[in-house]
């Protein structure tokens, strides 16, 4: 009793919190989080993308270089090598200017030195396993799971690999009606990597009139030049603020198969086709995007292509189909993150 009653009476002691993610779904993990964050003193880690920046007009940031291990799978360990060795070195100054008591991270490698050096600087870290890995862990996962104080995994398949995690699983249907919608089509690659397979294909297929009324595409770190195609606006980045008046506008989303663009497409009501990454042609450092979409399309909330050749298909099925509303709900996450965070912060006072 004496311990609850300490609890109750730290909680609202504010911890120097490191909030760590890479970009796209990643750093979505941690926004929806916020009812925990925002009662502390925080700040964000992430990698230098359009997200992170956007991010950084709200909030404080501090910008890491990209790198992941699957760049040496697609054969450029040095290109690898040199991002890791600038990250580290940035990780290392954000960690001595920051000292943060806690860090909560949902990954990738590019904060992963900054989560290992604040740990063993003193700080707790708590790893939440990223909502995009349902059957196997991340590699980003076996690392921090090493040295994490405490792991958080978001499937049941996860669990059963590390029985030792706390299972949340955030996945839920929602029954509210589809909200009105425009004749707009929103055509994203994400916020990471470019994507000019997807680029090409929704063009062509809109060339062919197989996307009627106005199309919208962010094409991500790539050369693109006006299509001259007319209805078609073309973006290199978009703000996070002006993407959601996207969503709540658009009647379809074609998207890569990553898990933030997947729930945010969900969670406005839109018909989504997935059009994930594949390891095999280089465009990712894995196939766990297609592992996610086809999560997704086997209970019936979209689409899934994996080839070009098959986007028109993909498209038509959208729209003959009765879209389906859904989202991740961490209610029961950040409320376990509180009683933590109060417990760490009565002993520090």
């Amino acid at each position: 009793m004496a311990d609850a009653t300490a609890m109750e009476q730290n909680a609202g002691k504010p911890l120097k919190m490191c909030l760590a993610a890479s970009g796209g779904g990643h750093l979505r993990q941690i926004l929806d989080l916020e009812s925990v964050w925002k009662e502390h003193d925080y700040f964000f880690v992430t990698e230098d993308t359009a997200l992170g920046r956007s991010l950084a007009e709200k909030h404080p940031v501090e910008l890491v270089e990209h790198y992941a291990l699957g760049q040496a799978r697609l054969g450029h360990p040095l290109h690898m090598l040199g991002g890791a060795w600038r990250n580290f070195r940035q990780s290392l100054g954000i960690v001595r200017r920051q000292k943060p008591d806690v860090v909560i991270s949902t990954g990738a490698g590019a904060v992963f030195f900054t989560a290992l050096l604040a740990k063993l600087s003193g700080a707790k870290f708590v790893h939440i396993e990223s909502f995009a890995r349902f059957h196997h862990p991340s590699a980003f996962g076996k690392m921090a799971k090493g040295v994490a104080t405490i792991t958080f995994v978001q499937s049941a398949a996860l669990k059963q690999a590390w029985p030792d995690a706390e299972l949340f699983d955030p996945f839920r249907m929602l029954d509210t009606p589809r909200p009105p919608k425009q004749a707009l089509t929103f055509a994203t690659v994400g916020a990471t990597l470019p994507f000019p397979r997807l680029v090409q294909a929704v063009l062509d297929l809109k060339r062919a009139g197989g996307l009627p009324g106005k199309l919208v595409l962010q094409y991500g770190d790539q050369d693109l030049t006006d299509p001259g195609i007319p209805d078609v606006e073309i973006r290199r980045t978009i703000p996070f603020d002006d993407l959601q008046l996207l969503l709540r506008d658009a009647d379809m989303v074609i998207c890569h198969g990553g898990t933030g663009s997947l729930v945010t497409a969900l969670r406005a009501g839109c018909r989504v086709v997935a059009f994930p990454r594949r390891f095999d042609l280089g465009e990712h450092y894995d196939d766990h995007q297609e592992e996610i979409a086809q999560t997704f399309a086997d209970r019936g909330l979209l689409q899934a292509v994996r080839d070009e050749t098959k986007l028109g298909e993909a498209v038509a099925a959208a729209k003959a189909a009765e879209p389906k509303l859904a989202t991740t709900d961490q209610t029961a996450l950040a409320n376990r993150l509180r009683e933590l965070l109060a417990g760490w912060g009565a002993k520090k006072r």
